[in-house]
């Protein structure tokens, strides 16, 4: 039975109560002191603003939130700061109320949009609260992790339907606020409703705080022997956190008995080369990884391992401050400093607390564990001090060991005020864009006095607000000249003075802002060209963010390539200096696509809040020829193979959404089939769950876990993911790499010798073998399908147009699925 079954037959704030806690009572939760207050006067209809510790229910009162707005027939929406933590709310809502009543919006998808509850990030909502204003269908929304308001960036979002949405009730919630009485007067005046602040210090967990001043194995063999493990070691980059995961391995964390069941949980789960295996070593030994990078189904099997008790440490950067699955008993930090991406500098107390408080499960634990270990120049000086006893002499002459070049010293008093301090104030991170003015001048009624109102009363001071009305004015006028607003002599029948001459979709600020310029310049393009299906792409991938990590290993690989070519042309250093200042990674298209953005922009200026970026990611590995495994591999990217791997779906999804099918050449349906099958088989579980959010069963369930389904069934992918393989082969034939070849192909027989003793005929001939686009074409490929294997052929272009060499192989399909990838066996090489 759901939740919604339990609604009351009148929305009686004494029967929504009892009702609602009699449904938590049947689901073995007693609520806490807090949660009655929050709960008592969320059904009297007073915003709330709840800031109680991790751990204490929050998302019970969001329960009960929702509960109280389908007894009054009210929309409710539930705002997160990532689509991960909607995608899952919105699944737990699901159970909890019936997939009938539970819609969700990322951007990305939309489901059941006309759900009465609604999950949705809060850029979602802050759109729909500047499209709509005070009119919009909002009767209530549930804010969670509300000290995102903060943000620089995101900010806006979380502030913009305070402003916008005076009918709604608000219940925001976050563990780390501050003071919020300026947000309680606020929201009184805003809503005309009481505004109950339920605050609470005392966790269900109690925390325990401690400075170590032993080393981080030492600390870490203690906290396992006195019972107080899973440990998560909290580290600020993902290679900090690997490295000690690795070094750890020295401990011995688990029994015999844990390590069999941990092999029997993973099963037959299927690791990839490269950072797989080095998992693989670590979850066996009792120790997990866990940060951003890592792929998503690797993050899992981590914490499905963690919460069966058989992860004991857990080392992982800061992501489990925003709610990450993990069960933890023990937080260690091994730092209180960390790059933000601007500068060092040392943790904030809201970041502090944020983190602490994941420890100690309610529940399950008594006591939670917070331990900061003290530098490693700190603990070395104490050690040295502590050797020389109390001879004053020496003591007077020790030299005390230095921090780091560049580090952001901090010590027992940084941890003390940390500990101790309350989260600081959030601040406004209000901000104007094309969007906003568009939104507000669609709305109908007067868009002057809207935009007024929302420049002069938001919760900026005076002199940012003047610098918001400025940039507002800059922008109208803008738009004025563009001819996509107009302005009106008299009032329409909506009251508007001002109004669109352009049609903008749902969203369009939100979902592939840049989409539209995409469509256009995609019109422009030659579709008889060879080019055509990768020049389209790279339009598509001007569009997406940037992978950083990508880039940079990229230009890290271009610069020195052409340090060697340099070298070998006989450049000096200086000049080879000066040059390299120009090298970057590769940008397909960059200079046609640089004026075409500009031309557009003049007649859609919104796009001027978006950068276009050409860049070549999905191109670059296809025009190399390369599996997932071996791109990561080329770029030394195993440390960020999770990201690239969301870059490579995001454009997957941007690619098959954005392109019209009458763009869709035959080239092109073949590179989206490999590209989707290409991220399925690293990690179906990023393309199911959107599969699954665009496509929901009846039940609302969540997708399971489960293994891709085999890469031979999706015919037409594995053509390509087969002819990619063979012309990787020719790409390295082109450059007589033969070691490389080698290593593809020694356990077939066919060794870094056997290539080189194969091709000399071929090079005693032909000066070069052909890798432009004809050379990867199907005119030099023959494939026999039979039932068990391919039978191919893989014919080179050489200069004299014979087209009497190549080599031949047998694919087998058996394996293949085992593999994911296309499992070649090289047969001959040779005059064909």
């Amino acid at each position: 039975m759901t939740l919604t079954a339990r609604l009351p037959a009148s929305p009686d704030p004494d029967a929504l109560f009892d009702a609602f806690a009699s449904w938590a009572a049947d689901q073995g939760l007693s609520l806490y002191p807090a949660q009655e207050e929050a709960l008592m006067e969320i059904v009297s209809g007073a915003n709330v603003i709840l800031s109680t510790p991790t751990g204490s229910g929050k998302s019970l009162v969001a329960t009960g939130a929702h509960f109280t707005a389908l007894a009054h027939g009210q929309r409710t929406f539930y705002t997160a700061p990532i689509k991960a933590l909607v995608s899952e709310k919105f699944f737990a809502l699901c159970e909890t109320f019936g997939a009938e009543n539970v819609g969700m919006m990322t951007g990305d998808s939309s489901v059941n949009g006309s759900a009465p509850i609604i999950c949705c990030t809060a850029e979602i909502l802050a759109n729909i609260a500047l499209r709509d204003g005070a009119a919009a269908e909002v009767g209530q929304v549930v804010m969670d992790e509300f000290h995102f308001y903060a943000e620089p960036d995101r900010g806006w979002a979380w502030q913009i339907p305070l402003i916008e949405l005076p009918r709604a009730q608000f219940v925001l919630m976050s563990a780390t606020l501050g003071d919020v009485t300026r947000f309680k007067d606020d929201l009184t005046r805003r809503t005309g409703r009481d505004t109950a602040v339920v605050t609470s210090a005392q966790r269900p967990v109690p925390l325990l705080y401690s400075f170590g001043m032993t080393s981080l194995t030492e600390a870490l063999e203690e906290l396992l022997g006195t019972n107080q493990a899973p440990v998560y070691v909290v580290h600020f980059t993902q290679a900090a956190a690997l490295e000690r995961a690795q070094a750890l391995m020295s401990i011995n964390v688990c029994t015999r008995e844990e390590k069999e069941r941990i092999a029997a949980l993973i099963g037959d789960f299927r690791f990839s080369s490269g950072f797989g295996k080095t998992l693989s070593r670590l979850v066996r030994h009792g120790i997990g990884v866990h940060h951003a990078g890592m792929l998503p189904k690797y993050r899992r099997l981590v914490e499905r391992l963690a919460q069966a008790g058989l992860m004991k440490i857990v080392c992982g950067t800061d992501t489990l401050g925003v709610g990450i699955n993990v069960p933890i008993r023990t937080v260690v930090f091994t730092a209180l400093s960390k790059y933000d991406g601007v500068r060092t500098r040392i943790l904030k107390a809201r970041e502090f607390h944020q983190i602490a408080g994941r420890a100690g499960r309610a529940g399950y634990d008594t006591l939670g564990t917070v331990l900061v270990q003290a530098p490693e120049h700190v603990i070395e000086n104490e050690k040295s001090l502590a050797k020389l006893g109390d001879d004053p002499k020496k003591r007077r002459k020790f030299v005390r060991k230095k921090p780091p070049e560049g580090m952001v010293s901090w010590g027992l008093p940084t941890f003390e005020r940390l500990r101790d301090a309350e989260p600081e104030p959030l601040t406004s991170s209000f901000q104007v864009s094309h969007s906003m003015l568009l939104n507000v001048i669609g709305r109908p009624g007067d868009a002057f006095a809207a935009m007024r109102h929302l420049l002069e009363d938001n919760h900026e001071d005076r002199a940012a607000q003047r610098r918001h009305i400025r940039r507002a004015i800059a922008i109208y006028r803008g738009l004025l000249e563009s001819g996509v607003v107009e302005k009106l002599d008299e009032p329409d029948e909506q009251g508007r003075r001002v109004r669109l001459t352009v049609d903008l979709q749902f969203d369009f600020a939100l979902n592939q802002p840049l989409s539209p310029f995409a469509l256009a310049a995609v019109e422009l393009l030659d579709r008889e060209s060879p080019s055509y299906p990768l020049d389209l792409l790279s339009i598509v991938e001007s569009t997406l963010d940037d992978p950083r990590q990508v880039l940079s290993a990229q230009a890290h690989k271009a610069r020195g390539e052409a340090v060697q070519a340099m070298k070998a042309e006989g450049i000096e250093y200086d000049q080879r200096m000066e040059l390299l200042e120009a090298v970057t990674h590769p940008k397909p298209l960059a200079e046609l696509l640089g004026p075409m953005f500009e031309t557009y922009r003049r007649g859609h200026p919104w796009v001027g809040d978006h950068q276009l970026s050409p860049k070549s990611v999905v191109r670059d590995m296809y025009e190399r020829a390369m599996t997932f495994t071996e791109y990561v591999s080329f770029y030394a990217l195993a440390r960020s193979e999770g990201l690239v791997l969301r870059y490579l779906a995001d454009a997957y999804r941007a690619v098959r959404q954005t392109v019209p099918d009458e763009a869709k050449t035959e080239e092109v349906a073949d590179l989206i089939e490999w590209l989707g099958e290409l991220v399925r088989q690293v990690d179906s579980s990023l393309l199911d769950e959107w599969e699954k959010l665009t496509n929901p069963t009846e039940d609302g369930q969540a997708p399971v876990d489960t293994a891709p389904p085999a890469v031979t069934t999706n015919t037409r992918a594995f053509r390509v993911l087969v002819r990619n393989a063979l012309f990787h082969r020719v790409q390295l034939a082109a450059r007589r790499d033969y070691t490389a070849l080698g290593d593809l192909d020694g356990d077939a027989g066919w060794d870094a010798e056997a290539w080189a003793d194969a091709l000399d005929p071929y090079y005693d001939l032909h000066s070069q073998i052909g890798v432009g686009p004809d050379a990867r074409g199907p005119a030099l490929l023959i494939i026999e399908q039979e039932a068990e294997r391919w039978l191919v052929r893989q014919i080179f272009e050489d200069p004299a147009g014979d087209h009497d060499w190549g080599f031949t192989a047998e694919i087998d399909l058996t394996a293949s699925d085992e593999a994911g990838a296309a499992v070649v066996h090289i047969t001959a090489v040779g005059e064909l």
